[in-house]
Order: C-alpha cells, then sequence, then structure tokens
C-alpha cells in the first residue's frame, strides 16, 4: 500500500469542507492503485474524519463562531439561536431523517402520486389501479412495493386479490 502524505493543513485537522477535493486529487495522482488509495481514503474519512470533522458535533469546534468567516448578520443570529450547538441540535435524528426520505422518494414520482390519489377515496384491486396507470403488473408491483415501504399505502389479502388503501400516514398528502 502506498503512503499517502496529506501536505493540507485542512485534511489534517479534518476539515470535511476540503474532503472531497483532497480526495480526487489523491485518486488522480495515484489513480493506477485505486483501490487501495479507495480504501485508504475511505478509512481516513470515515473513521479519523469523523472525529475531527468542522461538521460534526463532537468536540469544541461548533461552538467556535467567531472564528469563523461568516457575515455578521449570521454571526449574530446563530449567537441569539445559540451557536452552533444548538443550531445542530435542530436537526432530527438520523432515523427520522430516513423515514422522512423514504416517504419524500415515494412522492417524487409521478405514477406514485396517481396512485395515492386513485386510492384517495375507496381502497381499491391492482386491476383497478392497472387501469388508469397503464403500466406493466411488474411495474406497478414495483412502484406499490416502494409506497408499502414507505408506510404511504397498506395492501390487505381477500381471497385471491390484494386490496390496496392509504394508511393515515399517507392521507394528508392526497387532500
Amino acid at each position: 500500500m502506498i503512503r499517502v502524505v496529506f501536505p493540507f493543513p485542512q485534511v489534517r485537522d479534518g476539515c470535511c469542507c476540503s474532503m472531497g477535493l483532497i480526495s480526487f486529487q489523491i485518486l488522480l495522482k495515484y489513480r493506477g492503485q485505486g483501490i487501495a488509495i479507495y480504501l485508504f481514503i475511505s478509512y481516513y474519512f470515515e473513521m479519523v474524519g469523523k472525529q475531527k470533522s468542522c461538521c460534526s458535533n463532537r468536540g469544541n469546534r461548533l461552538s467556535k463562531i467567531k472564528e469563523m468567516e461568516i457575515p455578521d448578520s449570521i454571526r449574530e443570529e446563530l449567537e441569539e439561536l445559540g451557536g452552533f450547538d444548538a443550531l445542530a441540535d435542530r436537526i432530527p435524528q438520523r432515523q427520522d431523517l430516513e423515514e422522512k426520505s423514504r416517504i419524500y422518494h415515494a412522492l417524487s414520482d409521478p405514477l406514485r402520486l396517481t396512485i395515492l390519489y386513485l386510492l384517495k377515496d375507496q381502497p381499491l384491486c391492482v386491476c383497478v389501479i392497472k387501469k388508469f396507470v397503464r403500466i406493466a403488473d411488474s411495474k406497478l408491483s414495483y412502484h406499490l412495493a416502494i409506497l408499502k415501504e414507505s408506510g404511504l399505502i397498506t395492501g390487505e389479502y381477500q381471497g385471491n386479490w390484494i386490496i390496496y388503501s392509504l394508511t393515515t400516514a399517507g392521507k394528508p398528502f392526497v387532500r
């Protein structure tokens, strides 16, 4: 494995703002040994960079508003808010962000929105949904699975049929 020395002070401090550029520079310089360099960069920024990152709430880097170059109006508002730590506390937990991301992903496709609007007034079987969306069974199954995984619809077996309906989480999106 090649030993890579980082001549940039930002990397020695673990600043995440320059990690992408530096990773790219390293990969260009040592592209022949790509896998070894990739693994090294991944390890460095995943393990070492997390502990020293300016964007994490570890250490006391978040609370040092006065040391950063930011506009005075932003600095004053941040200080009134309680600093970087208070701003970081307003970000929801990772699990909540992932759940919202799944919902927004499900809502990002017009076809899936069409399915939600079809289910707005009553539960429907796949046959009726298919008549309106006019796509292959496999594609319809894929889109229904995404809506189910996001918790926006539910499918209930009734004999040989699966009857889909909106969940309480799905109803606010089709008012």
